[in-house]
């Protein structure tokens, strides 16, 4: 472990797999304490145990992102459990794809809801303990920074076809980023985006047959991107292969560590090099 994090407290929501996870071992591992959280408790547990394993602390809040209620017991989680907080990373999320004529209204808003109503929830429950926090470190004569990463994806920056709710979502949070940087300045928080490209994760790899599935809520969503499909992507990418859930937690981490207290309101692509 290293310090540049040191005693930070970092809330990162859909933690418990996939880049979520790797975010929060990454964030772990420069010394930040995390409030690890999943859909599912048992995931979730697994990465806090991981932490603790590797020397670190952790704490989970299990639950929805949607649910009501959830962004105010969360930013409590990490105010009780460790007395502050430093960085949110807005990351829960999933697909559930189809075309516009086939989309139904249930499809549409589950998507912006979990992936443009809750990071703004979230926010929204923070504004009080990151204000407070910023004038008593204003008064003592300190400067103080903090972190919100939000993830997009090049769904949201250049639009994808069978992706309509989730291309908007990804481009409203771009919209919420650039207003948040705005807003939160003057309480020293830097608010950015990463937008991913492909990335090897349960939502790309997918079966040959299309019948890949996850668990949602008591619903059943169809995930995965054809191999046949995946294959061709990666041709297009300059670097030569999609990413792994490190590589995608390396690009948040750029936006958490403090060589980016000058940098707010920006989104940067985590794609190889491959933009849609």
């Amino acid at each position: 472990m290293t310090d540049k994090l040191n005693g930070r407290v970092a809330l990162v929501s859909g933690s418990g797999r996939g880049i979520g996870r790797e975010i929060a071992l990454k964030l772990a591992s420069e010394g930040a304490r995390l409030v690890i959280n999943d859909l599912d408790p048992d995931p979730a547990n697994e990465t806090a145990e991981a932490i603790r394993a590797a020397g670190g602390e952790a704490v989970v809040c299990a639950g929805s992102v949607t649910e009501d209620g959830f962004a105010e017991r969360f930013i409590k989680t990490g105010v009780d459990s460790f007395g502050g907080l430093d960085i949110i990373v807005n990351n829960a999320g999933y697909t559930w794809d189809s075309v516009v004529q086939k989309m139904t209204d249930e499809q549409w808003q589950a998507i912006i809801d979990v992936h443009l109503t809750a990071p703004f929830k979230i926010m929204r429950a923070a504004q009080s303990v990151i204000s407070a926090k910023a004038k008593e470190e204003a008064a003592a004569g300190q400067e103080v920074f903090r972190k919100v990463v939000n993830i997009s994806s090049i769904a949201g920056t250049g639009g994808n076809a069978g992706q309509i709710n989730y291309s908007a979502a990804k481009a409203g949070i771009l919209g919420v980023t650039k207003t948040m940087a705005k807003e939160w300045g003057r309480y020293k928080v830097n608010v950015n985006a990463v937008a991913f490209g492909p990335i090897r994760t349960r939502l790309t790899e997918g079966s040959a047959d299309g019948d890949s599935t996850i668990k949602v809520e008591e619903k059943e969503i169809k995930v995965g991107v054809n191999p046949e499909l995946l294959t061709q992507m990666e041709r297009m990418i300059p670097l030569g292969r999609v990413g792994t859930p490190e590589e995608a937690a390396g690009a948040v981490y750029l936006f958490c560590a403090p060589e980016s207290n000058f940098i707010s309101g920006q989104h940067i692509i985590c794609g190889g090099g491959f933009v849609i």
